[in-house]
């Protein structure tokens, strides 16, 4: 069964240093990278040996303190960590987002108890036909949800911009995870242009970060 997200248990310090170091950060996550390897040998000296151990240790005001008094490290330092740690795992969506279905899938669905992605994902792992058969809804719709809530696994991605990325012939995360960016970006301003999904521009340094996003993303 592919997991909704990359295993944090199995993510250690190293990989997560190294995910950092080669993220093209946004400005405000920048500072991040000031002594990134000492401090993450501090915190490793702390106890933390995974991504799970270290969420686990930031979750709480308390627990992030007790952390930055063992490694000395700055508290503001480590919510900027614990921010973009915890944004590697987007919050399931709501259904109730994928509007353009109409309400009656989602009320299907709701009814068995699937309201977000993250459940349907789940929900469909024995395929789209068996979970339309037990829930009502068209295999059609089945399909389009399962896109979206394939997609939505990639940080910073909507269910809209999931329409948007389907639509430009990107049906799960590991389609853009294998594309260059500039293809990504290409396609989906077409589809946009077409379809009008969405108001506004994405640059192409932003679907550089989307695209990035993806390979972290569980392909099997």
């Amino acid at each position: 069964m592919m997991k909704y997200y990359a295993d944090e248990h199995s993510i250690d310090l190293n990989a997560l240093q190294e995910r950092l170091r080669t993220t093209d950060m946004i400005p405000s996550h920048e500072p991040l990278l000031d002594q990134l390897a000492e401090k993450l040998t501090s915190i490793k000296a702390a106890g933390v040996d995974s991504l799970a151990d270290l969420r686990t240790k930031l979750k709480t005001e308390k627990s992030l303190t007790l952390l930055s008094k063992n490694t000395g490290i700055d508290g503001n330092y480590l919510k900027l960590l614990r921010r973009v740690t915890n944004a590697f795992f987007p919050k399931p969506r709501p259904l109730k987002d994928v509007d353009w279905l109409g309400t009656d899938a989602i009320t299907c669905l709701g009814k068995a108890g699937i309201n977000n992605t993250r459940q349907f994902f789940d929900a469909a792992c024995n395929g789209v036909a068996d979970l339309a058969d037990r829930t009502g809804i068209s295999q059609n719709d089945a399909l389009q949800i399962r896109t979206i809530s394939d997609l939505c696994r990639i940080q910073w991605v909507s269910p809209t911009f999931a329409r948007a990325l389907a639509a430009a012939g990107f049906t799960n995360a590991a389609a853009v995870a294998q594309a260059s960016p500039e293809a990504v970006f290409n396609a989906v301003a077409k589809a946009n242009k077409d379809e009008k999904f969405y108001k506004g521009k994405i640059g192409l340094m932003d679907i550089s970060r989307l695209v990035t996003a993806a390979t972290y993303v569980p392909s099997d």
